[in-house]
């Protein structure tokens, strides 16, 4: 069947990959783990921000922007692109709540949102006849059930962290599939990835000892 794959970089980062050392992922790769072999992907979203340097970490837009040069070499993928919003908010101290201190609070905008949107016209467009989700962010349910329930689709939802899926989840999925360790570490990209033109593509630095 036509397939399409949406991807919450930032949800799947955060919940999967932070502590992993499998952060140089193929995601055409895991998906084809994650679908039956007679779907055919047509088409990937990956839904994203640009990172801000952090704290001791100067080096995550670089980083950042090397793995999406390799997720570029993947014709079928396309990256769409959110914001981060930084606001100064006033915070009790765990220790004691009765101290207060200013800190700097950054959060990713727009992804959620972006992922259903396209969901939603995709199924309209009747771009696909399954779609596999990489996303456990409740705000997307609604779209979930559309998709399933109006348009008919059939919805595989890739889960990748603990616990497991709600009743809501498993209710709009016609199949719930669980990202493995042994799937992250078959789906990743070759050191280098060729590119353009033959342009090498390096695994950061820091993740060569993944």
């Amino acid at each position: 069947m036509r397939a399409c794959v949406f991807i919450d970089g930032f949800n799947f980062y955060h919940r999967r990959l932070k502590s992993s050392k499998t952060k140089w992922t193929n995601f055409k790769r895991l998906s084809e783990e994650l679908l039956d072999e007679e779907d055919e992907i047509q088409r990937i979203r990956y839904f994203t921000a640009d990172v801000s340097p952090k704290a001791g970490d100067e080096l995550a837009p670089e980083r950042q922007a090397t793995y999406f040069r390799a997720l570029k070499t993947l014709p079928e993928l396309e990256i769409h692109k959110g914001s981060f919003l930084t606001t100064t908010e006033v915070r009790p101290l765990a220790c004691n709540p009765e101290i207060f201190v200013r800190v700097r609070d950054t959060e990713e905008k727009g992804s959620d949102v972006n992922l259903a949107s396209h969901l939603l016209l995709d199924a309209f467009n009747d771009t696909f006849e399954v779609c596999l989700i990489l996303s456990q962010d409740t705000d997307l349910l609604e779209p979930l059930r559309i998709v399933s329930e109006e348009f008919g689709k059939t919805v595989v939802l890739g889960w990748f962290s603990a616990p497991q899926p709600g009743k809501r989840h498993r209710r709009y999925a016609s199949a719930v599939r669980h990202v493995s360790d042994g799937m992250l570490k078959r789906a990743q990209f070759p050191d280098p990835v060729i590119g353009r033109g033959g342009a090498k593509i390096y695994k950061p630095k820091l993740w060569q000892s993944d």
